[in-house]
């Protein structure tokens, strides 16, 4: 039994500053502990839960974020970037489930840190119509690939948000958001200990969750942040330019959807 455990920062209790999440600094290095900390302690529910092997996705940023002393020595790390399958990084191995700890809600909510993929860039993501976070990009990925979403933990919008794509899901809410930048969180140790118990109860619930799925042909709609990121954006050949700020591209799967909306973002630096 393998699970994949995809860890990110935003939606870690403790977590709600820009200074908290971004290298360089003293609060980014305590964050990082309580990012670890909140992987390790999904690794050891997972193990409790019966599982045989565990994979520990860093996906955050530049995807080297985690203490790899700090998790669990039964578990393998994934980090480091660049990687096809970007928060979904392990999946090229069969899983039988995914743990989605940290994670946060999309671009213009009203959680913490709220953003989708890349900040500067991207104010909205629709697939098929349908707006979605990270959460519900990744967990669409891991979908097409066959493995449905266990867990999730984050702020109570995030879980507002995407409940009802992972149905029978676990969910462990670590904050309550009172702004992009405020709101009320469980204390690192309260946030480990829910993680651990929730992730052994995920385990039992493997065998009655189904991947969510979005069928193809796959149309994503993406609204810029500025003109100016539409524009460099349509550079590329696929992508149709809406209006203003708004362009479209498709293609024929989430894999290739997601590769494409990291390939714009990592564009998108030549204008910062």
């Amino acid at each position: 039994m393998r699970i994949l455990v995809s860890t990110d920062i935003e939606g870690v209790a403790g977590v709600f500053h820009s200074q908290q999440i971004t290298a360089g600094n003293g609060e980014y290095e305590r964050a990082r502990a309580w990012m670890t900390g909140e992987a390790d302690a999904a690794v050891r529910g997972a193990f409790a839960g019966g599982a045989t092997d565990v994979l520990v996705n860093d996906s955050h940023g530049g995807y080297r974020n985690l203490l790899p002393d700090g998790i669990d020595e039964r578990a393998r790390l994934v980090l480091g970037k660049p990687r096809y399958l970007g928060m979904m990084g392990g999946l090229e191995e069969p899983c039988d489930g995914v743990f989605m700890i940290g994670y946060h809600s999309r671009a213009q909510g009203r959680g913490i840190l709220a953003h989708t993929i890349n900040s500067f860039s991207f104010a909205k993501v629709r697939i098929n119509g349908m707006e979605l976070g990270e959460a519900g990009l990744y967990g669409a990925l891991a979908g097409e690939l066959g493995v449905p979403v266990a867990l999730a933990s984050g702020d109570d919008v995030f879980i507002g948000e995407t409940r009802e794509l992972f149905p029978g899901a676990v969910w462990v809410q670590t904050k309550v958001a009172r702004g992009q930048g405020s709101g009320a969180t469980l204390s690192p140790a309260a946030s480990r200990a829910a993680i651990a118990e929730a992730a052994q109860a995920a385990m039992a619930n493997l065998g009655s969750l189904k991947p969510f799925r979005i069928a193809p042909p796959i149309e994503c709609q993406l609204q810029t942040q500025t003109t100016a990121v539409a524009d460099l954006f349509c550079t590329w050949p696929s992508l149709e330019r809406v209006d203003g700020v708004n362009l479209r591209f498709h293609t024929d799967s989430m894999q290739a959807a997601i590769r494409t909306l990291n390939s714009l973002a990592a564009m998108s630096f030549m204008l910062r």
